[in-house]
């Protein structure tokens, strides 16, 4: 049943039942403009049907009486009739409007329990007065009139049996009370159900606003793997080439490390401006997986060499840009930990998964003791690993002080994909 306060949405605040009075209906708020829309149109058509059913049996009523009556007898009970047709389309209108009707509920109920008393043919009509009440009035005010309203109806059948039939004393009370249970049952479900859609809102905003959450956080740290791996790399290995030509210099090699210094500058200031456009290694797409890794590995370690195994195909975009950017961390660790360190790509092909091994001969470390990411660095494993991990494959590392470096990754990747195939040659 609507309250006061439910009732300021036009056409969706009477709670009522269709003609006849069979059954309440209780409204249902799904926290849309859609579902609200819909909901009030639907109960505008139930208020709709209560008011017809109200008129086509005051009207039957009022036959039913003239013809069962002397013409000295219909005045009356035809100004009660008219009066309370009045009053009932008034509290009508206020009800739909969501206005204080409380004076004019309790004068219909007044003038309706007379006219039933006068005249018990008018009884069937309660049905329609009796939602009326529930639908303009809340809490025990609701109670209160549609008492008066079974309670009136009641005296009036009994009357009509001359005293004699308890079951028409009896039978509009029990009605009535079955009737207000049902209704109240209804409003508790409709408010629960209001209640529930609420939290369901509320939760749905929670998720967006976590997922919002969750992809920034994803994409900084996307981001922060790509400057690391790309500028960042650059930038640390021109640092050494600088500084090794400052002491050196203007000695040939000197000059050498300077000349390589700027070009790796240029590199990173081309894969900077990559970043602010797509985030994508230039000049690297559009050759073949093989000669790609063994640029990317070149760019700080001058000698490296790259072998393939199994039969090439092509591999997926996101397979492809991962093993490019494991390639450039790796390189770049060897260049400014194992210094002047052999370098060996090996790019395998299995039915089901590309598998990428970058190896130094260079002096080694422990995994298991290597500092954390800081300002100072330590983010390139970490990176790394989580670009293989994401894309469901395995990354390790292999290494001990003295012996050498192994990063070792393999990454699912199925033969659909739209990049060329093409002649590839190793280096």
């Amino acid at each position: 049943m609507p309250t006061r306060a439910n009732a300021a949405q036009p056409a969706s605040s009477p709670d009522n039942t269709a003609a006849g009075g069979t059954g309440p209906a209780g409204p249902v708020n799904n926290g849309t403009a859609a579902s609200r829309n819909s909901t009030g149109a639907r109960f505008g058509t139930i208020d709709a049907a209560v008011h017809l059913g109200f008129a086509v049996l005051l009207v039957a009523s009022l036959v039913r009486y003239v013809m069962r009556h002397s013409p000295a007898d219909n005045v009356l009970v035809l100004a009660l009739a008219a009066a309370a047709s009045l009053l009932y389309f008034a509290v009508a209108v206020l009800a739909s409007r969501g206005k204080p009707g409380a004076p004019w509920v309790f004068t219909l109920v007044v003038v309706w329990a007379v006219l039933v008393i006068a005249a018990p043919s008018f009884a069937w009509c309660s049905f329609a007065l009796f939602f009326l009440c529930r639908s303009a009035l809340s809490g025990a005010a609701a109670y209160a009139a549609a008492a008066a309203t079974a309670a009136a109806t009641a005296a009036g059948l009994f009357r009509l049996s001359s005293g004699t039939d308890l079951a028409m004393l009896l039978g509009p009370l029990a009605v009535g009370l079955m009737l207000t249970l049902i209704y109240d049952r209804i409003q508790h479900d409709a408010e629960e159900q209001r209640r529930l859609h609420a939290q369901v809102s509320l939760a749905q905003g929670q998720l967006a606003a976590s997922e919002r959450r969750a992809g920034t956080i994803a994409e900084r740290e996307r981001v922060s793997r790509e400057i690391h791996d790309t500028v960042t790399q650059g930038l640390a290995s021109s640092v050494l080439l600088l500084e090794a030509a400052g002491r050196a210099w203007p000695s040939p090699s000197a000059q050498a490390g300077l000349s390589q210094a700027t070009a790796l500058l240029r590199v990173n200031l081309s894969e900077t401006r990559s970043l602010v456009h797509e985030l994508a290694s230039p000049g690297l797409d559009a050759s073949a997986l093989p000669e790609a890794l063994l640029f990317s590995a070149r760019q700080y370690v001058p000698d490296a060499r790259l072998l393939v195994t199994g039969e090439q195909r092509p591999v997926p975009p996101d397979v492809r840009h991962a093993l490019l950017r494991v390639v450039q961390s790796a390189a770049s660790n060897i260049k400014l930990h194992a210094g002047d360190a052999a370098a060996t790509v090996t790019l395998g092909y299995l039915q089901d998964a590309i598998t990428l091994d970058v190896y130094d001969d260079g002096a080694g470390f422990d995994p298991a003791a290597a500092a954390p990411p800081s300002d100072a660095g330590g983010y390139g494993l970490r990176a790394m690993r989580q670009r293989v991990e994401q894309l469901g494959g395995i990354f390790s590392v292999e290494s001990a002080p003295g012996e050498g470096t192994i990063v070792a990754a393999q990454v699912p990747a199925p033969e659909e994909t739209h990049e060329p195939a093409r002649p590839e040659e190793s280096a």
